[in-house]
């Protein structure tokens, strides 16, 4: 029997409107499932944390539905299914499920075949040296990147997905700001001084739908890390429509690497966010990929994408400028 569940504050609190309709579509074919829309993430929690170990859950929201519940559901070891009815959704354009409506994904998260794909974690100290940690499944943004995260969730209610986001996105380039970035992967400083942002992947897309290392895939056993900077405000205005239209690999001032294990330091703090939830400012943080650690159902087309990269993922990762 599986939980499906439901966030109402989704979509800017659209997603309960759907609700009734879920309810008699659960009703008629498939009255063994038991379907919640709690309020609270601490509702959530204790939701998926009754469930039984290994069991499936099918979550209808976005990327940010799945980051607040995703350490309750690594430690049920739960198997997930997406509905995405977020603002963001990268995480379902990654499996292929963007775009189709409700009764589509619905029977197939409730009853579709999963497949294993890899978690990132971070461990992060804040400015007054707490230590924090928590997985992400699409992206860990750091820098300009989280500045906009925090900005698009005070944004205007009546902009939603990705107009919101290019709102914030002009509105922090009007205070353009860089941060000093030490980082390592896998043991190897790659960069070191003034940044604009820094993220690491683990979906192609972040930032409702901006293509930001396409190359990247869910189960190929290691993340891929994309910096920037610096960057003058003219500069960082050029290239910010080239990132949005998937232009931006390959022009000066842009890097992309692989990696399995990362380390930043930054002593005076630098925005975070992880699947487009602002974490808080952050002194110190490293990020290490868990390979093909979720089950997760895929879209049909999607499915034998994954397949096709677990059977290619590199046994170590390699690097480009």
């Amino acid at each position: 029997m599986a939980l499906v569940l439901l966030n109402p504050h989704a979509r800017d609190g659209r997603a309960a409107q759907q609700l009734p309709v879920l309810e008699n579509w659960l009703h008629v074919h498939a009255p063994e499932c038991t379907l919640a829309a709690p309020h609270t993430v601490h509702e959530s929690l204790a939701l998926l944390d009754a469930q039984a170990h290994g069991s499936r859950v099918v979550a209808i929201g976005g990327d940010g539905t799945i980051n607040r519940c995703l350490p309750t559901i690594l430690a049920r070891e739960l198997t997930l299914g997406l509905v995405p009815m977020g603002s963001g959704n990268d995480i379902a354009r990654a499996l292929g499920l963007h775009g189709q409506p409700w009764h589509s994904t619905l029977p197939l998260a409730l009853h579709g075949q999963a497949q294993a794909v890899d978690v990132g974690h971070v461990q992060w100290t804040d400015l007054q040296g707490v230590q924090h940690e928590l997985p992400f499944l699409s992206s860990l943004t750091v820098g300009f990147d989280s500045a906009v995260a925090l900005r698009a969730l005070q944004g205007p209610r009546r902009l939603r997905g990705l107009s919101r986001y290019l709102w914030a996105t002009v509105k922090e380039l009007v205070q353009l700001r860089h941060w000093p970035l030490l980082v390592k992967a896998d043991g190897q400083v790659v960069a070191e001084g003034p940044a604009l942002f820094l993220s690491s992947l683990n979906t192609p897309s972040y930032g409702s739908g901006l293509p930001a290392v396409p190359q990247a895939q869910m189960n190929d056993g290691q993340l891929d890390l994309l910096w920037a900077g610096p960057f003058s405000a003219a500069g960082a205005a050029l290239m910010l429509p080239r990132l949005m239209a998937g232009r931006h690999l390959g022009q000066a001032g842009v890097h992309t690497q692989p990696y399995r294990q990362l380390q930043l330091d930054c002593p005076p703090g630098v925005p975070v966010a992880a699947d487009g939830e602002y974490l808080g400012m952050a002194s110190r943080l490293s990020v290490r990929c868990a390979p093909v650690q979720l089950q997760m159902v895929p879209g049909v087309a999607a499915a034998g994408a994954l397949t096709a990269a677990l059977k290619t993922s590199p046994k170590g990762p390699t690097y480009n400028a």
